[in-house]
């Protein structure tokens, strides 16, 4: 009887238990169902304003923004690299805060770079270094009414919104040719390459040596090449002259003097142009010795390739000094130029010019740097200048 009390006790639990879990289940299915939300407004779009300018450079309203375009990458890369780091040692030197200078790389499209500075605002460029890259970036420039200030010494590559800092074959020769003169010497020869830089050295000879009162009794062209070279100097020989141009590079000028003096030139005074200024070693060739070229003093770039040295641990190519008297210029004309405003082209003109490691210069009509050029002595114990540079206009 007790066993079976107990089912029965068993048995009403089992029905109160289930009878419970039927009616939550009855009531599950009551509330079930898919769940029903408010829908949610999506936001309001943002309000229309003006369109960010694409441009890399933080916002600075108290600095004029300048563009350094110089080869960064490319066979010129490590000479931009160098031109790029004597600009920031100008601003450093200067202890200049009135310039941002930015530096945007030519060796991977010159159009390119140029496109980007104009973009980030800046209001001068300074650069590029190759002719070509200039005539790229002009009508970049003119476009959005930027001047440009190149390395190069391309004449041909000048307009109406580009000026050239770059060392003028032109300027050296005449240069040199006057001081020539005026120390007696009337007949002049020229031994000049073929191609456009020999045609223009030859067309400068021949201008200056009659403008300062002496003629051209020979001019000569050659293939570089020692068989070239040698064709030419003897024919030079069937003329008698005091000087002879050697309108090329110190290397050709090395190979060319012993012929020069073995063919009829054993007394004529060996003339070269500025290119003869960025060649270390020629002061060490014996036939050298005696030659006069016309090229910028280098004692102010001494200094400067000494403290170069210091902060990057190499020495700067001579082009250098290019990167380091733009900023110089640039820093001088924005103590008159107000933050935001169009660079002021105008003071390029200044008749007084400017002053750098290169000496003074100054921009004429052509828009070329006409420089205040030194006429230099090569000598086995070193170079000598026998006619300083005017130390300004």
């Amino acid at each position: 009887m007790g066993s079976m009390a107990e089912a029965g006790r068993v048995r009403q639990s089992w029905r109160r238990a289930a009878a419970m879990a039927f009616a939550l289940l009855l009531a599950a299915c009551q509330t079930a169902g898919p769940v029903r939300r408010a829908p949610i407004a999506p936001p309001p779009p943002p309000k229309a304003g003006p369109a960010a300018p694409i441009s890399a450079l933080p916002e600075d309203r108290e600095r004029h923004r300048v563009a350094l375009l110089v080869p960064l990458s490319g066979p010129n890369g490590s000479v931009g690299q160098s031109i790029a780091n004597a600009a920031q040692l100008a601003l450093a030197d200067t202890k200049d805060r009135a310039l941002r200078v930015t530096t945007y790389d030519t060796g991977t499209g010159a159009t390119a770079a140029a496109t980007k500075a104009i973009a980030d605002g800046n209001q001068l460029i300074l650069g590029p270094l190759l002719g070509e890259d200039v005539r790229a970036v002009a009508p970049v420039a003119k476009g959005a009414g930027v001047p440009v200030l190149a390395f190069s010494n391309d004449a041909g590559a000048v307009s109406d919104n580009v000026w050239l800092l770059g060392f003028q074959p032109a300027q050296s020769i005449d240069r040199v040719v006057r001081y020539a003169k005026s120390r007696g010497l009337t007949r002049f020869a020229g031994l000049v390459p073929q191609g456009a830089y020999g045609r223009g050295a030859a067309n400068t000879l021949i201008r200056a040596a009659e403008a300062a009162g002496g003629n051209v009794v020979t001019m000569q062209s050659y293939e570089r090449s020692p068989k070239a070279i040698g064709a030419a100097v003897t024919l030079l020989s069937k003329q008698k002259y005091d000087a002879v141009l050697i309108a090329d590079s110190g290397r050709v000028a090395v190979m060319a003097a012993p012929l020069i003096r073995s063919h009829g030139g054993q007394d004529a005074r060996l003339l070269g142009t500025e290119l003869w200024n960025a060649e270390t070693g020629l002061n060490a060739a014996a036939t050298m010795a005696g030659a006069w070229y016309a090229s910028v003093d280098d004692a102010m770039f001494q200094s400067l390739a000494a403290r170069y040295k210091a902060r990057y641990g190499r020495t700067p190519f001579r082009l250098t000094s290019l990167g380091y008297d733009a900023v110089l210029l640039a820093v001088r004309i924005a103590r008159d130029w107000k933050p935001g405003a169009p660079f002021p082209q105008d003071r390029l003109s200044d008749e007084d010019g400017f002053s750098g490691v290169d000496g003074a210069f100054r921009f004429g009509s052509s828009h070329l740097a006409e420089r205040a050029l030194a006429v230099h002595q090569l000598g086995p114990n070193g170079g000598t200048v026998v006619s300083p540079a005017a130390a300004q206009f």
